[in-house]
């Protein structure tokens, strides 16, 4: 089952809502280079998304960051998924390492996520990944796929056949350090088995694998080249428009 690569960025907290605009305009001035069979998106900080929504290229799509798992209440300064959704996000980040580490989220808040982000209509994007003493410790695998079971925990079968899994090395987050594309496969591949084994083979065949952690332009196709990586989530080379479209170039050879 063919899948279409996905380049996904994520502006964490940078760009007021001026900037924001230029990148859109700037994006739009190039939008013939966004190449066809490809699908784009930007994770923007909440304040710029209304708009991006009305300024970016209709090929690149909207995403948000975080999302508190209610529907509404008494939870100051959170946001709640329908509030997303109701003008047109599509994509959500769950379980980023930094809202691991830094707020202390765990696998069952992410799960909560993962699945409130499903029932109001949009993408979740999961993300796992090891740091570097699980690494050193040779408990990648273990580190990874547990994340993974238990951030699709309560998910159907049809459900996880649209979400998007992206393996974000701890280690590798805005450190100048990569993966091999051969290291990176051989977790995707170990991603996609557990999938078919928790919800069959055309879940597995289904669902999309980016890979993240200091992916730029000149290395972002070495990764999408590999058997099980769909894409690229990408932080500090999506914040540049000319940048971003380099990165979509170079995945038009790919495709």
């Amino acid at each position: 089952m063919a899948r279409t690569p996905l380049l996904m960025g994520n502006w964490k907290m940078y760009k007021t809502v001026a900037e924001a605009r230029s990148f859109a305009e700037s994006l739009g001035q190039h939008s013939a280079k966004l190449a066809d069979g490809i699908e784009y998106a930007i994770c923007a900080p909440y304040t710029a998304l209304h708009v991006l929504r009305v300024m970016l290229p209709a090929n690149v799509s909207i995403g948000a960051q975080n999302v508190y798992p209610e529907k509404e209440g008494a939870y100051t300064g959170e946001i709640a998924p329908g509030m997303l959704a109701e003008f047109g996000t599509r994509y959500v980040l769950a379980g980023h390492s930094e809202r691991r580490m830094l707020f202390n989220e765990s696998d069952q808040m992410v799960n909560h996520k993962v699945r409130a982000i499903v029932e109001a209509g949009m993408v979740p994007v999961l993300c796992v990944g090891e740091n570097s003493s699980q690494k050193q410790d040779g408990i990648t695998k273990e580190v990874v796929t547990g994340q993974v079971q238990k951030g699709l925990d309560g998910l159907s079968a049809d459900q996880v056949v649209g979400a998007v899994i992206a393996y974000e090395p701890v280690w590798a987050i805005g450190s100048g350090k990569t993966a091999t594309p051969e290291d990176a496969q051989y977790v995707a591949s170990e991603i996609r088995a557990l999938v078919a084994d928790l919800f069959g083979e055309d879940a597995a065949a289904s669902v999309r694998i980016l890979y993240g952690g200091s992916v730029k332009p000149d290395n972002v196709a070495s990764f999408v080249r590999e058997a099980d990586i769909d894409g690229a989530l990408v932080g500090g080379a999506s914040l540049d428009p000319t940048s971003f479209i380099e990165m979509a170039q170079a995945l038009k050879e790919v495709v």
